[in-house]
């Protein structure tokens, strides 16, 4: 089992970000380590990772498990982010809602490749052959912002 902090999940911002409050009622803003989730305007794939990550969290608190770098550039916290030993990260690539993406964070590179690897072979979401994402998130960001 994972070490970590044992946080509850105030507010789901995107498919990568949430807003957790701490046992000292901190609010903190947190990426997930190794995915790139599409841009909320990047529709539909922005909104519905937003919802599945949402809808995986439900009322339940979440164990944040962190790695080498602990903060990106905007101040938010990395973690990878498990709850009754699923490893969210990895769950939302292997559904097909979000990439997995590569950081400093590289403790479960493996296995977000191999989710990758299967949720693409699948044709699951954003691998759909019949309307697949055609921009990743971060060729979307520079196209549209």
């Amino acid at each position: 089992m994972p070490k970590g902090l044992e946080v509850k999940v105030a507010r789901v911002v995107s498919g990568q970000t949430l807003e957790v409050t701490s046992s000292e009622s901190k609010v903190m803003s947190v990426r997930l380590i190794g995915i790139d989730a599409p841009d909320l305007q990047q529709q539909p794939w922005g909104q519905a990772a937003k919802q599945r990550l949402a809808a995986m969290i439900g009322t339940k608190p979440v164990l944040l498990e962190f790695d080498v770098q602990k903060q990106d550039s905007f101040g938010r916290r990395l973690a990878y982010v498990w709850q009754d030993g699923v490893l969210l990260n990895e769950s939302l690539v292997a559904e097909g809602y979000v990439l997995s993406g590569r950081s400093p964070n590289n403790k479960y590179d493996q296995r977000l490749d191999r989710a990758q690897e299967w949720a693409r072979l699948m044709g699951r979401l954003i691998w759909n052959p019949e309307k697949p994402m055609r921009l990743t998130p971060s060729e979307f960001r520079r196209q549209y912002r």
